[in-house]
């Protein structure tokens, strides 16, 4: 099935498609940064957080959260499977390979997307929402960042691959992070699965607090030259989640580091004692629809099913239970 737009909201893309904004970014080499309680909002620490830069592949936040809204409404569903164009076969890397003419699920996309961050199931997800057009798609994402109250975000495709127009900044994205914890906990779970099994193999999640950073179960990561090393990360100890961006690292190593001391300094001033790291573990869960059913790697690495549609550990039901308040 098919999604369908109003004339009111086709209206409103056509608005923002013509009057965007054009503001070139900072370039990566200087990191923006801020920590916010998921829960209340209140900002912990920050550094150039209204600086806009270029989103990378954290632009799938908001291509899932289009996802998951289309799934709550019912014009999509899990199982739909959506056509892959040769525009969006032809993406640039990181990709699944994707052939024309065949299909992907809605719901491989989305661990596409989660592990991978893939940029052809990025795309197809983007023209399956976008009606067959990703830059329709994009218009919609960006009418919706305004509606969350993401004011200096522009988005022009669903991947993140480079555009001079595709900008946003750390308060935005956290924003967005807040959005899709409190709107859409039941799909929040996808963020933190570790492995994803597409062909013949398994697709590792590219998050690298998982299962090193104690409470960590979700996020985006995203990089291009021009971005540098960016991540968004969510992670509980005790009664506190946390939710902090890091964006422009000059390597994976600085923005992992970044993220890290930020977080233990955000549950510090918050009153909880930040946990030690952990050793990664051999022991991943893998995304698969159904229950019972459990996936065997070589070399002692074991895949076990991931509980599908759990609110994520930690946050308040009444999220869940307001989400249609909050849905835009």
């Amino acid at each position: 099935m098919r999604p369908s737009f109003s004339r009111a909201l086709f209206s409103c893309v056509v608005v923002l498609s013509t009057f965007a904004g054009t503001a070139r970014a900072q370039f990566a080499g200087h990191i923006s940064s801020l920590v916010i309680n998921a829960r209340t909002g209140a900002v912990l620490s920050e550094s150039d957080a209204d600086l806009q830069r270029y989103p990378a592949s954290l632009t799938k936040m908001m291509t899932l959260y289009m996802t998951f809204q289309a799934l709550g409404r019912g014009s999509i569903t899990l199982q739909d499977e959506m056509p892959v164009s040769i525009h969006a076969s032809t993406q640039a890397p990181s990709k699944l390979g994707l052939r024309p003419g065949t299909h992907l699920s809605v719901e491989q996309a989305i661990l596409a997307l989660v592990t991978k961050s893939a940029n052809d199931a990025a795309c197809v997800l983007g023209e399956y929402l976008g009606g067959g057009d990703e830059t329709r798609f994009a218009a919609l994402m960006t009418y919706q960042a305004r509606r969350l109250g993401m004011g200096h975000t522009t988005f022009r495709n669903a991947s993140g691959l480079p555009d001079p127009d595709q900008v946003t900044t750390a308060r935005d994205l956290s924003v967005l992070a807040r959005a899709l914890l409190r709107d859409f906990p039941e799909y929040y779970h996808y963020f933190g699965v570790r492995g994803f099994p597409f062909r013949r193999g398994v697709i590792p999640n590219h998050d690298p607090l998982l299962g090193v950073y104690q409470g960590a179960d979700g996020f985006k990561t995203g990089y291009t030259d021009l971005a540098g090393h960016n991540l968004v990360s969510s992670a509980e100890q005790g009664q506190v989640r946390l939710i902090g961006v890091v964006l422009g690292a000059p390597s994976n190593e600085s923005r992992n580091q970044t993220m890290i001391a930020l977080l233990d300094d955000g549950f510090s001033a918050s009153g909880q004692a930040p946990l030690p790291l952990m050793k990664r573990p051999v022991t991943y869960a893998v995304a698969r629809r159904g229950a019972g059913h459990h996936y065997h790697m070589r070399r002692g690495v074991v895949l076990v099913t991931y509980r599908s549609h759990g609110v994520p550990r930690g946050l308040h039901h009444s999220w869940a239970s307001r989400r249609g308040h909050h849905r835009s």
